[in-house]
């Protein structure tokens, strides 16, 4: 039966009574004249060469389009292309990373809106474009539904992406041959799809369906199974009801939905990157977004996926051992139940027609294949790997607004966070000196390096992966370092990671007056990060120029901070053209999302 409502019902039928030529320029893309009064649905993907998480897409897409023909919709095929984070990783390329979420956005917007949808399909799986396609739902706020766009295999022993960077650390330091260090480089991306560990891009697909924007069981697919075209025809068919029931994303994207995500976020010990665009979410529906309430979660909420980079397994298996809402059944008494999903369904229903049809039972047949069970992968919460979440957001005199880590991929013993740990600050402003002077053997235990002016209005905000895992894959460094960094991390960082310190550099925070040999103070316990102990030289009660003096009192540090201040001078703009001129000069505060100020 049509779902089809009459000619000026719809977005698209208001729109074309405005614009007598939109149906002629429709059928001359090879549209019928019946085919115009039907409602525009936008099939919208990141298709293109760009990497593995987006060569798939234009094929799946053409089963999202049977699903809207199916269901008596006209379907447009519309594209953004993505950028690779791990081709520009370690270059002055991945300055485009965060900025390229905001292009794919407004992509999204003017595709929708100049094209008169009614509804939109956005298939896209990885770590900038799922954001951005969740963003624009929001934005666009008509009847949409994502398709993740699933994961990759694993290479030889369950080698992945992630592991290239430790592989080049240990070839630098003349621990690997060169034979094994391409073999390895060779086979870490084996297919397409997401990459295969527990990354910002795995990490998304598993939030747009913990939020209900995409279906039961679709997120996360192993990319080569036919799962994963069901999933892109069955939201074709989908959206078409959508359109009917009048259901949006902002109905489903609620405060409640939002804690939901934070929940989840807090027990699998995804990204930190996922707090950006969660924060982002929320200032696009004018909803709350807090480190305080991500603090308040992560106290109460069991840490209980085994994944790496702070587990074990890689993310291709989880789908097997009954998907993200397995993991949702197992948090079920956190979470709210009543939030709404694209199904028309609750979170609730939905974890109940699963568990009553025997979806939880039946699929974690396929762990088998690899010898492992649900239990390896997902822990109960009675049982969990750790009592409390997996990430901490530190506050003091060295990040007033906040600065986040993960603890859960940098502790052994997550338990262990009750010492107190004092480090000697060693400044760079470029991640690039720092790699280098880890490589030459200038760091040494009791440093904290601290990495500034790479923050989203310094540079965009680039990730620091090669630094963390320069740091990660050496046995001493990793445990008696830190890194500090006004910039972001990858999702396969581990290791003592401190980033998103904010205010950033480049406006004044704190951070951009650290001077070298500062004693800081990192507290996981207490949440709090701080300068304890600053050179003396130049304040009022230190003894003579340059005697090397400390000041320990908290309203002397305070004193010295502010004089350091007021003497600081911002340095000239890294870009003053294009994309990243506009984006450095109009972004948000990390905390706030890092979206672009409309003020």
């Amino acid at each position: 039966m049509s779902t089809t409502p009459g000619t000026t019902e719809t977005f698209s039928g208001k729109r074309r009574q405005e614009s007598p030529e939109a149906d002629s320029l429709r059928m001359g893309c090879g549209w019928s004249r019946g085919t115009t009064g039907k409602p525009w649905i936008l099939i919208e993907t990141t298709q293109g060469d760009s990497h593995p998480g987006s060569i798939h897409l234009g094929d799946l897409a053409e089963f999202v389009e049977k699903g809207v023909l199916a269901a008596d919709g006209a379907p447009a095929h519309y594209a953004c292309t993505d950028i690779c984070d791990g081709i520009a990783q370690g270059t002055a390329g991945m300055d485009y990373s965060l900025p390229s979420r905001e292009v794919m956005t407004m992509a999204c917007e003017m595709h929708a809106n100049a094209g008169h949808a009614d509804g939109a399909v956005f298939l896209s799986g990885c770590d900038k474009s799922l954001p951005a396609h969740l963003i624009a739902m929001l934005r666009i706020n008509r009847p949409a539904i994502v398709v993740p766009g699933g994961v990759m295999d694993s290479g030889p022993e369950g080698f992945t992406l992630e592991g290239v960077g430790t592989m080049y650390a240990k070839k630098r330091r003349g621990e690997l041959n060169d034979t094994d260090y391409e073999f390895l480089r060779s086979n870490a991306c084996p297919s397409s799809g997401s990459c295969a560990f527990f990354g910002t891009a795995a990490t998304m697909q598993m939030l747009s369906e913990a939020m209900g924007l995409a279906q039961p069981s679709t997120a996360l697919i192993p990319a080569h199974l036919n799962a994963l075209k069901d999933s892109a025809r069955s939201a074709g068919t989908r959206v078409l009801e959508l359109i009917s029931e009048d259901l949006r994303p902002r109905d489903i994207f609620t405060q409640e939905t939002l804690e939901n995500a934070l929940i989840v976020h807090a027990a699998t010990g995804g990204s930190t990157n996922a707090l950006i665009h969660l924060a982002a979410m929320a200032q696009e529906a004018g909803l709350d977004f807090s480190y305080e309430k991500v603090n308040e979660i992560n106290r109460r909420v069991p840490f209980i996926l085994n994944l790496k980079p702070s587990g074990r397994f890689n993310c291709n298996m989880i789908w097997y051992a009954g998907g993200i809402h397995r993991i949702l059944w197992e948090l079920r008494g956190f979470l709210n139940l009543n939030t709404k999903s694209v199904t028309g369904l609750t979170l609730g229903e939905n974890l109940e027609i699963l568990d009553r049809t025997g979806h939880f039972q039946q699929m974690p047949g396929y762990l088998a294949n690899y010898g492992a069970t649900v239990k390896d992968l997902i822990r109960p919460v009675s049982e969990p790997l750790a009592p409390t979440g997996s990430i901490r957001v530190l506050f003091g005199n060295l990040a007033p607004e906040g600065a986040v880590v993960k603890v859960s991929a940098w502790l052994k013993d997550q338990n262990d966070t009750a010492e107190k740990k004092i480090y000697a600050a060693r400044v760079f402003d470029t991640q690039q000196v720092a790699l280098e002077a880890i490589f030459a053997g200038k760091i040494n235990p009791g440093d904290a390096i601290i990495i500034r002016y790479e923050g989203p209005a310094a540079s965009g905000m680039p990730e620091q992966f090669y630094v963390t895992e320069a740091i990660a894959s050496n046995p001493i460094l990793a445990t008696s370092t830190a890194l500090i960094t006004d910039g972001r991390f990858s999702g396969a960082t581990r290791g003592p990671a401190l980033g998103h310190v904010c205010p950033e550099a480049a406006r004044g925070g704190p951070i951009a007056v650290v001077e070298e040999g500062d004693e800081i103070e990192i507290d996981l316990n207490a949440c709090s990060l701080n300068i304890i102990g600053v050179k003396a030289t130049n304040h009022p009660n230190s003894v003579g120029e340059n005697t090397g003096t400390k000041a320990s009192s908290v309203d002397d540090i305070a004193q010295i901070l502010q004089m350091r201040l007021d003497e600081w001078v911002a340095p000239r703009p890294k870009y003053n053209q294009g994309l990243l001129g506009i984006y450095t000069r109009c972004a948000l505060p990390v905390h706030e999302g890092g979206g672009l100020s409309t003020l």
